[in-house]
């Protein structure tokens, strides 16, 4: 997060600060519409429960779950950033996959 998008106040000029959620408004909504579960144009989300795993009641073995990532700063061009970012939602995922395969190659090659 870039500093120029953090906001630092006191914790009393906080509490003195307006809020800017619009409660009149709120009120005369809920008023007016039905709550949000029996609103039929409210569309469930759709779950992919493909690649869940099942979990037996004593829990996972710490040594089955995945190794946090570990945040870096990297610095590469910025036509390669570009093309990771426009195929959409999980870009630096893709570019972590992109790395593990070149690691496992030369790994593979000895």
């Amino acid at each position: 997060m870039s500093d120029d998008t953090i906001t630092r106040m006191s914790l009393d000029r906080t509490r003195r600060q307006k809020g800017q959620t619009d409660w009149e408004r709120v009120r005369r909504e809920a008023e007016q519409d039905a709550p949000l579960a029996d609103d039929p144009a409210f569309d469930e989300p759709e779950w992919d429960f493909a690649r869940a795993v099942f979990v037996e009641a004593g829990g996972l073995d710490p040594h089955d779950l995945p190794e946090a990532k570990k945040a870096i700063s990297l610095r590469v061009d910025r036509d390669v950033l570009d093309f990771f970012r426009s195929q959409g939602k999980g870009y630096q995922t893709r570019m972590n996959a992109v790395l593990r395969a070149y690691m496992e190659a030369v790994e593979k090659k000895g």
